[in-house]
């Protein structure tokens, strides 16, 4: 393998372990107040419903 190739695939897999961790890094869990979950329960029992 040539020293080309080499410095592609080298590459190629920084971009792609960078990129996975930038999304690990920003994924972040939702901090919803009580009103919010409230409302979504609501929602999700309309839906139910209009599904039933």
């Amino acid at each position: 393998m040539n020293t080309i190739a080499i410095i592609v695939i080298l590459v190629s897999l920084g971009i792609i372990v960078s990129g996975i961790l930038l999304l690990k890094q920003s994924a972040k869990k939702f901090n919803l107040s009580d009103e919010q979950k409230e409302k979504i329960k609501a929602r999700q029992k309309e839906l139910e419903q209009e599904e039933d």
